[in-house]
């Protein structure tokens, strides 16, 4: 049997060893926070208490894109497999929206277990530091996070691009279960077409210069094209967010003031239809 005088000694020695073992990491995360966005400077996350969003079930005429990226992301939230994805296409189409409303609707479904899926923005110039942020959420293992990477492109000279195809694929170390990536972008393979025009015809092996940029975007496994509404689809829009927010105007006057503002902007999309509602609002 142990010496009581020995017991204590050992008592004292693992206390001892605990007080000056170093810390275990640590991300610092506010696990309530809905979403952070990434300061790489300071290697941090800043938590955002309320993300600016669009009901999901104001988001009309991307209905295809809507049910897909829902799929995803409830699979992802879940622990099942799933996509990293872009979404490409025209301006104002609904591409962010629908990201920001999509992750809502996932942790509103999960209730309280919802809290453990996070949105975290990262800016264009911050793709080359993707690897420190990942390695942060790693530090997080029970919670899920979507990487948002909004209006994303690279031009002629940029290296960036190599960054985000290396989380895209894994690299080495691998890329952490509890991570995904979704990026915006109104170019479809993420790079100027002059970029590539310009490749093909100075690059030595252009073919092959060519082929491993425009294959980046061939790293998101899913790859969903937002074009621009025709007329009925933007009046569709308009009249959802005229009844989401209890506007009184005669339908067929709200339809012509509606095209009216869509042909001085020279735009018909989702953006210009929340835009026109927003005007009617601040005249009352």
């Amino acid at each position: 049997m142990t010496n009581p005088a020995e017991l204590s000694l050992f008592v004292r020695l693992v206390e001892a060893l605990e007080r000056i073992a170093p810390p275990l990491p640590s991300s610092g995360l506010e696990v309530d926070a809905p979403g952070y966005v990434w300061r790489p400077d300071a290697n941090t996350l800043d938590a955002v208490k309320r993300i600016e969003r669009v009901d999901l079930s104001l988001l009309r005429t991307i209905d295809a894109q809507r049910t897909t990226l829902l799929a995803n992301t409830r699979a992802f939230a879940e622990g099942k497999p799933a996509n990293n994805a872009l979404l490409w296409g025209a301006r104002g189409t609904g591409k962010s929206s629908l990201v920001k409303a999509v992750h809502a609707e996932v942790r509103r479904e999960a209730q309280s277990g919802g809290r453990c899926l996070a949105l975290v923005e990262v800016q264009r110039d911050d793709v080359g530091t993707l690897a420190r942020l990942l390695a942060l959420l790693a530090l997080e293992p029970h919670r899920r996070f979507i990487i948002f990477c909004d209006d994303l492109s690279f031009d002629a000279g940029e290296a960036d691009y190599k960054s985000l195809k290396a989380v895209l694929d894994g690299g080495i170390a691998g890329r952490p279960a509890n991570v995904i990536v979704y990026a915006t972008s109104n170019r479809r393979h993420l790079l100027a077409r002059e970029m590539i025009e310009n490749e093909r015809a100075n690059a030595i092996h252009a073919s092959e210069a060519t082929e491993e940029k425009v294959s980046l975007s061939d790293r998101f496994g899913l790859s969903l094209g937002f074009h621009n509404v025709d007329q009925e689809g933007y009046l569709t829009i308009v009249h959802s967010h005229a009844a989401a927010i209890g506007i009184k105007v005669d339908p067929t006057e709200l339809e012509r003031r509606a095209l009216q503002w869509s042909k001085e902007r020279g735009s018909r999309s989702g953006r210009t239809a929340r835009q026109f509602i927003q005007h009617l609002q601040a005249a009352g």
